[in-house]
Parts: C-alpha cells; structure tokens; sequence
C-alpha cells in the first residue's frame, strides 16, 4: 500500500475514533463514509439497516461476495490518554470498530483501481455490540440480513481486530467458533410491606429473588453435558428503597453462552421452568425477557480453505487455529445465511502493560491497519475467482 493511502486512512480511523457513535447512532461514521464513496465515484446506498452503507462494485461476470465491517462505539469512559482519544464522554470505540471501517474502506479503494471479475459488496454495519433500543430487540447485523443484501451473495467475509495477539499475525477456529449469546431481563414483582412490623402481609421480591438466582445457577451444571460448553451469569440485581420496607420489585440481568444452539435453548427452557417453579413457590409474579439474541458464529473450512493460501501470504508464519472463544459477534447472521470466515487480526500494542477489548485504556495497534486492507482486498479476489 502506498504511503499517501495509508496515512489517508490513519487520519480517518483516527478521526472515526475522536468521533464515535452507539449503535444506529452512527450518522456523522456513515457520512464520512458515503462522503469518500462519492469523492472515488463509488456506487452506495445508505439507510440500510438505520444507518448502514452498502458499497458495490461489480465488473464482468463473475460471483457476488460481501466484506463487512462494524461501526458503532460502546457506553464507556476513554481513558487511553492518546491525543485522539474521544472527544465525548461516556462513548468509546473499545472494540476497534474504526479500525474494521477504516481497513474495508482501504481494501474498498485498493479494489476500486483492481481488475477483476464479479461484484463486492462493500458493508459498513451499524449496531454490532446489541440492539440499542431498537423495538424488535434486533442487532445491525440482523436486520441487515433480513434486508436481503445477502441473497446474492456466495461468500462472506469479516475481520476483527485482537489487542492481545501481535500485529503480523491472525487467527481463526472452524465451526462454531463464537457463541450463541443471549442477555436477559427478570422482574419479579412481590407486595411492599412494612419489614418489622408486618412483613407477614407482603410477598418479599428480594427473598424471591435470592431464591432464583440459587437455581438459576443449577442450570449448566445439572443440565448441560459436562464436555460441552454453557454459561448462565447473573450480573445485576437491582431492588428495594428503604430498611425498614419490604421491596416489591426486583430486577435481575444478566448473559447466557453456549456454542451449540440446542444448548443454548436448553438454558432458556429450564429457565422459564425454575421462573415458574419459584413463582409458584413464593407466590409472586416473575417475568423473564430476553433482550438479546446472537445465534453461534459458523465458520466454513470451505471458505478457509479457498483462502489458506491469501493468509499465508499475508501473514507468513503468523496464522494460528485457535478454539472457539465465547465472545458474542452477529457476523453469525451473515454465517447462517452464506458460507463465511471471520477472522482475527494481530492489534497488540507496544506498550508494556496491554488490555483486551471493552476496557477504557485498549489500544489498538494501528500497524494492523495496512495487514488488514491487504487480506481483505486479497481474499475477496481469492473468492471471485
């Protein structure tokens, strides 16, 4: 790549990072971007999915493939000290979500100036990191693919920045390589009571509570296989006003993980089963609601396979099959819909002291950047081929 186009895309990464946005917020992230398909006289259209981009370019004949990348920020207090470090408090791009953009529309000019035969689609998401509000409790990547952007296409392809593996290196597992995911929502509701003098007239929402979250972690050890994998964490427990009054209402939250879905419906029916059972127990109304769903992420050794050799290129030495991480990604929409690879790309920064993704002080190691344009623009011509 060369020196003028990478130092290009550092300064918009940069300025995508000085500037983020939650999910299906992210207008002035798709505005740049439309902004530079317009400038290259790139075909685009916007809205897609609130406020997703989709690029084309197609020449000849030849297969349709999509490339993806996500875009939106995370609720978090940046506090990495760098000199484009967020400008708006509470909102941080602790995920390297400007690096995705930044390195597919890299690889979205390098194809632009490249022959070849068939059509990219070029897709910047909205709304990866959950369904910010939205009414049908739908992530970016979902709705995306209900629009149909997929329907023609034969491969699919992301990449996700690792701030612990060294820049020159990526890895990847087969299979069910990241979770199902699912976040929830319990109420219980009980009946207010004065605690000392008459708490044999209220139905106490706390002791219910205690009660379920007991049970509620019985679940992946008494139900699932113990070679399998399952999680059910509790995380929030939120409830009662006073010391001397009874609470009447409980909120419980928290994640469920499991990398096989018929597990992972598992844990949701013995839910709803411990829910009833302790409802009827303590004679209090409880109410689950699942705020979120990812299905598993599958990644095709076929895919990969058409694509060894572009890795091996690209990272000489550097690419590693790992197991499956429970980290929860809805590039598994695009997975159960087409054949696809999600990969992960070495990020680790040069400091002593390094952290993981949704930490306040990650770093992303911007040397990745020109590693990623170049698999991307690569592995698409690998799989129009």
């Amino acid at each position: 790549m060369e020196s003028a186009r990478l130092e290009e895309l550092i300064n918009i990464r940069r300025t995508i990072h000085r500037n983020p946005e939650l999910g299906y917020h992210e207008y002035e992230t798709s505005k740049l971007i439309c902004d530079k398909l317009y400038e290259h006289g790139i075909n685009y259209e916007s809205g897609i999915a609130k406020t997703g981009v989709v690029a084309e370019i197609e020449n000849g004949n030849g297969p349709c493939i999509a490339l993806r990348a996500d875009m939106d920020a995370l609720p978090i207090q940046e506090e990495t000290g760098q000199e484009f470090a967020s400008s708006r408090d509470g909102i941080m791009h602790a995920c390297g979500h400007d690096v995705h953009t930044t390195m597919l529309l890299g690889a979205l000019l390098e194809l632009n100036e490249t022959n070849f035969n068939g059509k990219i689609k070029f897709i910047f998401q909205p709304s990866e990191e959950g369904v910010n509000g939205d009414p049908d409790s739908k992530s970016g990547g979902q709705r995306l693919v209900e629009s149909g952007v997929l329907d023609s296409v034969s491969y699919a392809l992301g990449l996700h920045v690792h701030p612990l593996l060294e820049v020159g290196k990526m890895s990847y597992a087969l299979g069910n390589a990241l979770a199902c995911t699912g976040h929830f929502t319990i109420t219980v509701v009980g009946k207010s009571g004065h605690a000392g003098a008459a708490p044999h007239l209220a139905k106490d929402a706390i002791l219910t509570a205690s009660a379920l979250v007991q049970n509620l972690h019985t679940i992946v050890s008494r139900n699932i296989d113990p070679t399998k994998t399952g999680v059910l964490s509790i995380t929030t427990v939120n409830g009662g006003v006073a010391d001397n009054v009874i609470a009447d209402k409980v909120t419980i939250g928290g994640t469920i993980r499991a990398l096989d879905l018929d597990n992972y419906h598992l844990i949701i029916e013995r839910m709803r089963q411990i829910i009833d059972g302790v409802a009827t127990a303590y004679d209090s109304e409880i109410n689950l609601s699942i705020d979120l769903f990812y299905p598993s992420l599958i990644n095709s050794a076929e895919v990969h396979n058409r694509l060894e050799s572009v890795a091996q290129q690209v990272f000489p030495d550097g690419v590693t099959e790992v197991g499956p991480m429970l980290g929860g990604e809805d590039f598994a929409f695009y997975s159960r819909k087409t054949p696809s690879m999600f990969y992960f790309l070495g990020a680790k920064d040069e400091a002593e002291e390094c952290y993981f993704v949704h930490h306040p002080k990650v770093v992303i190691n911007e040397g990745c950047i020109p590693y990623g344009v170049s698999f991307l623009k690569n592995a698409a011509l690998r799989l129009l081929q």
